[in-house]
């Protein structure tokens, strides 16, 4: 049985009793959020050397960091680096996005090192081996795309990005925009054009079953991804995304039906004003499934910057109700990030899904800042650098004051505020 199986039944496993006490909630409401498909619990049956990861209501907003090879940059020895600093700056769960090198082997060292829960989106690999053999991607039968999503679920990946809501119905609304930059998501791109050249269904999507009963087999998490996410603020919100969305809302019910845990991806560039309609349209629409975030980028225009623009968007759809943000990095939309990009990215959807975990009310999310406001009126540094989010940079930042007898740092120094009032 799957752990929403087990929920159902009224069973806490031990995934929930480790889950609870990481969230600082009792089982029983994990298990009751389990139940209802608000809460997944994302560990593969096949992967048990990592904790289990609790993502859903009432918990902590989980950070995701993005790793992966590429044609330009195959160098497998980096990417097991980004793993490591992704990890120690705080990374709750890493996607493997390679698309360069041997995927399999690649994919296998990743979850050989990990600590983390581990994501994947197999449909790469599938295109990748038709490139390798020489064909098209759109030679790619459903047989080649379902034996590598079974491959994932026998490495013990935990949870995968299928992106079963690109179908015709809701490419057709696609054609009838006027979007910027229509389609960004590879995966839906990739998926969009094998369809195109076929003149049929996504195999995603028509075999909708087939994919459930792997998912089943090894309580592996469907992450049900948004191929018609907007790439541009003018195209979010549009009748495509809509339309996909609604479709991934009848998916998910099928999944829950079938035992299967499922999430929801969302939104990737969309206008400050409309990143609360977008959260709350997915819960109602989805009937309150995990919303997994891509930024969201309020802005178009801040290349190099963007882990800023995602983590200000992350920390405002967290707020309404996002469960879990991907990173953006300072590369993103211009390179493969490197490590200090990938530790930078990490910081900022931290940063961001704290300030969400103070509005939305998370356990104790608000007492580590009361804490902090305490250390800052004693001139307490230890405990300023303890309690911070990035302490090993709160270090390297740090300048006490000599003229002030360390109470204040080098900008005020004996004219520092709290120095003052307390006199």
């Amino acid at each position: 049985m799957t752990q929403l199986e087990k929920a159902r039944k009224g069973l806490i496993t031990k995934e929930m009793k480790i889950a609870a006490k990481e969230e600082g909630v009792t089982p029983e409401y994990i298990r009751r959020g389990i139940a209802k498909g608000t809460i997944v619990i994302t560990r593969n049956a096949e992967h048990t050397t990592i904790k289990p990861l609790a993502i859903g209501l009432g918990l902590r907003t989980k950070v995701n960091a993005n790793i992966g090879t590429s044609k330009d940059h195959m160098d497998v020895d980096l990417e097991l680096k980004k793993l490591k600093i992704a990890v120690a700056a705080g990374a709750d769960a890493v996607m493997d996005l390679s698309t360069g090198g041997n995927l399999a082997a690649i994919r296998k060292k990743v979850m050989k090192k990990s600590t983390v829960a581990i994501g994947t989106v197999p449909i790469y690999q599938a295109a990748v081996k038709m490139i390798e053999k020489g064909k098209a991607i759109s030679e790619m039968t459903s047989d080649d795309i379902f034996a590598v999503i079974e491959e994932n679920g026998r490495d013990g990946v935990d949870f995968i990005t299928v992106h079963c809501g690109v179908t015709r119905l809701s490419v057709a609304a696609l054609k009838s925009q006027k979007r910027i930059l229509g389609i960004v998501s590879r995966g839906g791109s990739m998926t969009a054009n094998w369809m195109n050249c076929n003149k049929k269904e996504n195999p995603l999507y028509e075999e909708y079953d087939r994919l459930l009963e792997i998912a089943h087999r090894f309580d592996m998490v469907l992450s049900l991804g948004d191929g018609l996410r907007p790439g541009a603020i003018d195209d979010a919100t549009d009748q495509a995304q809509l339309q996909e969305l609604i479709i991934l809302g009848q998916l998910a019910a099928r999944a829950r039906t079938a035992g299967v845990q499922v999430m929801i991806e969302g939104p990737g560039h969309v206008p400050l004003t409309g990143i609360e309609t977008n959260i709350k349209l997915q819960k109602e629409i989805c009937q309150g499934a995990p919303f997994y975030v891509l930024g969201p980028l309020p802005t178009d225009i801040a290349p190099g910057y963007d882990h800023i623009t995602s983590a200000i968007g992350g920390a405002i759809a967290g707020a309404a109700g996002a469960d879990f943000l991907c990173y953006v990095t300072p590369a993103e939309h211009l390179r493969l990030p490197t490590l200090a990009d990938v530790r930078d990215g990490v910081i900022a959807a931290r940063i961001a899904a704290h300030i969400a975990d103070i509005a939305k009310g998370v356990n104790k999310a608000r007492e580590r800042d009361r804490k902090m406001s305490q250390c800052r009126k004693n001139f307490d540094w230890q405990g300023q650098v303890a309690l911070s989010i990035d302490p090993e940079k709160t270090v390297s930042l740090l300048e006490k004051s000599k003229s002030a007898n360390d109470e204040g740092c080098t900008m005020c120094g004996e004219l520092c505020a709290i120095k003052l009032g307390k006199k």
